[in-house]
């Protein structure tokens, strides 16, 4: 069975830099958890009304929490909604171009075939250089070299409190080597989103502002950190000149989706589409 797909991506594309953004991720973990055949779907009723079943729903949270861990949000489930919508559309679709005719009518390969259609009306508008470097300067920060950072973490057994981390601290700046009472973990060239990401806003501020070489009690969402800094690597902005041809893919794969996305969006305003209310 081929994968199901989502508008943001297509198989003849590289797939850019943008689609590792948090929420492509979970228009793209919709497209899997919503890919299934109609025969899971029997809430459809009349040909243009579209129903996002209470049992599509529950399945889609389950399948997300055993992915994620978590429930998903309000905005994480109308994402996976619209990826599944947009695959409905698609299938419907493509069930009326009669593109079910010699295959096996499984949902996903109806939709690759409609997508073609789609896909075959979505042309490129000319681009300047200068059109291409404003979209860039606009999206720098997808390009630039991040400030990158190296250091070092000693973990306590347990969970040690702030008082137990800033007198251990004070032992390894005083001589006590930093494996002598705990675990030491390295890490080398980590950026300021992924300090984010594990540790919080606060830890990254004082890890960032920190003078290499010194132990430092620093607390993240989940304690307390004996870190030390060992060296930071200066952010580098991207050129323009260099990465023209990194640039100009992008742009493409990106406009290329925006057309499928509101082609498939004016398709859909052939259809009601209804939500029905969760199960109780």
């Amino acid at each position: 069975m081929l994968p199901p797909v989502s508008l943001a991506s297509r198989p003849r594309l590289r797939l850019p830099g943008w689609t590792r953004e948090p929420l492509l991720h979970f228009l793209l973990l919709g497209a899997l958890l919503f890919g299934i055949d109609r025969l899971a779907n029997p809430g459809v009723g009349e040909a243009s009304e579209i129903v996002i079943s209470a049992e599509v729903d529950e399945e889609a949270r389950q399948l997300f929490k055993a992915k994620r861990g978590q429930d998903p949000n309000a905005e994480e489930m109308a994402a996976l909604r619209k990826v599944w919508l947009d695959n409905e559309v698609l299938y419907r679709e493509g069930l009326a171009l009669q593109l079910d005719k010699g295959d096996t009518a499984i949902r996903e390969r109806v939709i690759f075939k409609a997508l073609s259609v789609v896909d075959g009306g979505t042309k490129l508008p000319p681009v300047s250089d200068e059109m291409l470097r404003d979209w860039f300067e606009k999206r720098r920060a997808r390009y630039d070299e991040p400030a990158r950072f190296d250091f070092q973490e000693a973990v306590l057994e347990g969970n040690a409190g702030e008082t137990v981390v800033r007198a251990f601290v004070e032992q390894l700046n005083h001589g006590t080597p930093g494996d002598a009472k705990a675990g030491l973990r390295v890490f080398k060239g980590r950026p300021h989103s992924n300090l984010l990401q594990s540790y919080g806003e606060d830890f990254a501020r004082a890890l960032e502002s920190a003078a290499p070489g010194t132990w430092l009690a620093l607390q993240s969402r989940e304690g307390w950190h004996a870190v030390r800094l060992e060296a930071t690597s200066p952010a580098k902005p991207a050129s323009f000149e260099v990465l023209r041809g990194v640039v100009m893919q992008d742009w493409t794969d990106a406009t290329l989706a925006e057309q499928r996305s509101a082609a498939v969006a004016a398709l859909a305003r052939k259809y009601t589409v209804k939500v029905e209310a969760p199960a109780k």
